[in-house]
């Protein structure tokens, strides 16, 4: 009877991990959906401010920002890595960490030297593990992302890069694809190409085959104030940070995905535990009885 006591604990435990696992399952689908809704809202603002910078440049070609000048050689980068605060979303962290760990090995191979900055907890621990310079950090971001937060730990990157201390800043993120699929993406963010485009949209890390056409078809007569450099300097900032800020989304965006999918398979696997349980259980207990039936039987013919 001990074995049967302890298969029915058995069964009572993985009943109440599923009931666990089930509803993270529909917590993290009902936040997916409002991670989708402000990844996609924060799309509008940074076409605009690319459309317009685009046609600044245009404008004036004979100023070029600092944020687009190619450097000769490449003696030091910067990595932005974004990850989540919590566990439990399957593989995505481990997948964009993996990424990044070989981008780092190609880069000390070649003498490159590495700075990094951490978004979400799981980054500061991998990158404290594997021994890289962390020179900023932000944790505990939340569901929704707040730019203000980012750009105290991103400002450091992007002060380097203006300073020479680094020739070149990338952001490793986990692009949305759908609901089942999120793809670890590791893009440049600095210096920007001549021409602007949406790295987390169209080409070859975009999830859609249409590139978004950021030049019109009729000319722009803008009046500056106080002079069209400024106005092209913090265009191009706030273009950065649009792009820091979409990396974050989705991330997180991927992160309610890939927690939703994992909860359900959590939940699935929980269900088949249980009936395999409750035959081992049905299994034993008959043993049993028939064990009693028999001494019985037996006791009564010795009588």
């Amino acid at each position: 009877m001990a074995g049967i006591k302890e298969i029915r604990n058995k069964i009572k435990s993985v009943h109440n991990t599923r009931k666990i696992t089930k509803a993270m399952e529909m917590v993290a689908a009902s936040k997916m959906r409002k991670a989708q809704e402000r990844m996609r809202a924060g799309r509008p603002y940074a076409t605009k401010v690319r459309e317009i910078a685009t046609n600044l440049m245009e404008a004036h070609p004979d100023y070029r920002h600092p944020y687009m000048e190619e450097r000769g050689t490449i003696k030091a980068v910067g990595i932005v890595l974004i990850t989540t605060d919590k566990g439990l979303c399957g593989g995505l962290n481990t997948n964009i960490m993996r990424l990044v760990l070989q981008r780092i090995k190609e880069f000390h191979e070649q003498g490159i030297k590495v700075q990094a900055t951490a978004l979400g907890n799981r980054g500061v621990g991998f990158l404290t593990r594997i021994d890289v310079d962390l020179v900023s950090q932000e944790v505990q971001l939340g569901d929704k992302p707040n730019l203000e937060r980012l750009i105290g730990a991103i400002k450091v990157q992007l002060d380097a890069f203006s300073s020479g201390k680094i020739d070149a800043v990338y952001i490793a993120t986990n692009r949305f694809i759908n609901t089942m699929k999120q793809d670890p993406s590791f893009i440049r963010l600095l210096p920007l190409p001549s021409e602007l485009g949406d790295p987390f949209q169209a080409g070859e890390l975009g999830q859609d085959d249409d590139a978004v056409d950021t030049k019109s078809s009729y000319g722009w007569d803008y009046i500056y104030e106080p002079n069209s450099q400024t106005v092209i300097d913090d265009l191009l900032l706030r273009y950065v940070e649009g792009l820091v800020y979409q990396a974050v989304a989705e991330n997180m965006a991927s992160e309610q995905s890939a927690r939703m999918v994992a909860m359900k398979a959590a939940s699935d696997n929980a269900k088949k535990i249980i009936g395999d349980l409750e035959l081992v259980y049905n299994k034993t207990r008959q043993a049993a009885i028939t064990k009693e039936i028999s001494e019985i039987v037996g006791g009564a013919a010795a009588v």
